[in-house]
Parts: structure tokens; sequence; C-alpha cells
């Protein structure tokens, strides 16, 4: 590739795209398997990959330039919400308005399922800091709701997408009830999650510097979390060279979601934002659907020209 798009240009046309599949009257995931992707100079096509395995995936991914398939439809987000939502927390202790050692009783009516930090800890504490970094490592669900709890609830968790420009994001629903298909509930766009991304982890140099939303100490905090996440391993992490570092976050559900999104960092050169979510059929085993998301990360690689 060798035409260089200008970074903000990039990052409003993602938004864009975002906006836009908010714009659509809500439609059941079986009528968004028929919708056909957008397609332009810049697009993947991951008809080979669907056609292969089954389902429906949705990516964006971005350097300089982005490339994506099917960057206006709605998938369900499942856990890849936890890292926005530990960066509005984090946001929230820059502004002093949360302290990250305040400590938060953990009560047996906080657990739901998968809670392999907060289950041990019922009848004692943890703190806000624990909380976030169970939260993303190991994508503890009561450790989430708690977390938007002390955010201030669903609709606080709303309006931290829409203070970075997110129009068109839906937060509906607790864990792990957001996780069920129904509708347009609990659901993002790939072109609005790139943004997003770029959003909280900055992008670019000079006149088209975009700055990361956290600071450095907080900024460390979260990249650590989610670099050491062992959840995924052959989902985006799978899909690049050695050597490369992979900032992400898992999400899966029950009726096969599969998700990854995050920030791809090469030995050098720009950073990758990258955002795959894969509506896969519930028969698939999930080493192929894991399978799924690194093949579409190698091929959106080769696109950028960085495979």
């Amino acid at each position: 590739m060798t035409r260089r798009a200008d970074r903000r240009t990039v990052l409003t046309g993602l938004g864009a795209l975002g906006v836009a599949g908010c714009d659509r009257a809500p439609s059941s995931p079986t009528s968004q398997m028929d919708i056909r992707p957008t397609r332009g100079a810049w697009d993947l096509d991951l008809t080979a990959l669907e056609a292969a395995n089954g389902g429906r995936i949705g990516l964006a991914a971005q350097d300089w330039n982005m490339v994506s398939w099917r960057p206006r439809e709605r998938f369900n987000y499942c856990s890849t919400f936890k890292m926005f939502l530990a960066t509005a927390t984090l946001e929230r202790i820059q502004r002093s308005e949360e302290q990250l050692h305040r400590a938060i009783p953990i009560t047996a009516a906080d657990m739901v399922s998968h809670a392999p930090i907060t289950e041990p800890a019922v009848g004692s504490t943890l703190t806000i800091e624990a909380l976030c970094k169970g939260m993303v490592e190991v994508s503890d669900n009561p450790a989430a709701n708690i977390l938007i709890r002390e955010l201030g609830g669903l609709d606080a968790l709303r309006a931290w997408y829409r203070s970075i420009g997110d129009l068109s994001t839906t937060v509906d629903r607790l864990e792990p009830m957001m996780n069920r298909r129904d509708g347009d509930k609990d659901t993002i766009t790939p072109s609005q999650a790139v943004s997003n991304l770029i959003a909280v982890f900055g992008s670019g140099s000079g006149s088209g510097t975009i700055r990361p939303r956290l600071q450095t100490e907080m900024m460390a905090r979260l990249r650590r979390w989610m670099i050491d996440s062992p959840t995924g391993a052959d989902r985006i992490k799978g899909g690049v060279p050695a050597g490369w570092i992979v900032a992400h976050k898992t999400g899966t559900g029950g009726t096969g979601q599969t998700n990854d999104v995050g920030v791809i960092q090469p030995p050098s050169g720009d950073p990758i934002h990258i955002a795959i979510y894969y509506d896969a059929p519930a028969s698939l085993s999930a080493a192929r659907r894991d399978a799924v998301i690194a093949d579409a990360t190698r091929m959106a690689l080769e696109r950028l020209g960085r495979g």
C-alpha cells in the first residue's frame, strides 16, 4: 500500500461508520446475517472465511490506514466492554472522584457466573484496583457489575461512551444478561469499537496527535492488565507475528459470540487498533472460533501491509 490517510480523517471516518449503525431500525441477529458488508477500497473480503466456518464476522483495523468488513453491523460486545469500563473508572481516579485503593465489600448477593476473583473474596473486601485488574485480566463478571455500580450505574457507563464521541453503542444490561442476543441491546459496531480504542489509547504524533485519555501511570496499569490477560491466546494473539505485543480484551457469549479487541504493537512502526466480532454457529468448536479470529487478524495485517 502506498496511499496514507490523515489519522484524524481515518478516525472521523470510523466514527461516522459507527454512528451510521445507530440509524437503522433495530433488527434481530438473524436479519443482520443477511446485511451485505459495506465495500470500499480499503475493505477486506472475508466471504471465504465466513463460508468455510459459518456465521458472521465484523472487523475494523486501523494504523494510518483502515480496513474493514461489515463495519456498520451490530454485534454483542460481551466482555470486550470491560476495558472501556476500566478506562472510565481510571479516569475517575485521575479526577480524584475515586480512589485506587478504596476497599469495596464483596457479598454473596454480588455473585453471578464466572467469579474467579470475587467469589473467594465474599465476606471480605477488594480494592477498586483489584476489581479492575480481575475484570480485565480474567473477565470477572461480579467485578464488572460492582464497578458499574460504583461508577453510577448503566446510565453513567452510557454517558462515558457519549463523552468520547460514541453515540451508537448501546448499554442495557448487567453481567451475565448482557451476553444474550436481544435485538440491538448491548451491541457495538466494529468501526465504533476502533474509534473508541483510538480515543482511549491515542494515536499519531505532531499535528495529527490524538492524546490518550489516561495519564501515564493509569495507562500503564490498563495496558499491563490487557497484555497479561491469559484469555484468548489463540485469537488476535494467534494471528500476529512472533515478538509483537497485543494488549487486548476478549468477549465470549453462550451462543457462539467470540470477540477480541485491542491494540497490536509491532517491534517498530505505528500501533494497530483492531476489533473483531464473530457471531459463530453455536455448533462450531471453541478452538475453531478462536482460529477464525486469528485468520481474520492475519488478513487484516496483510491488507494494511503489516503482515
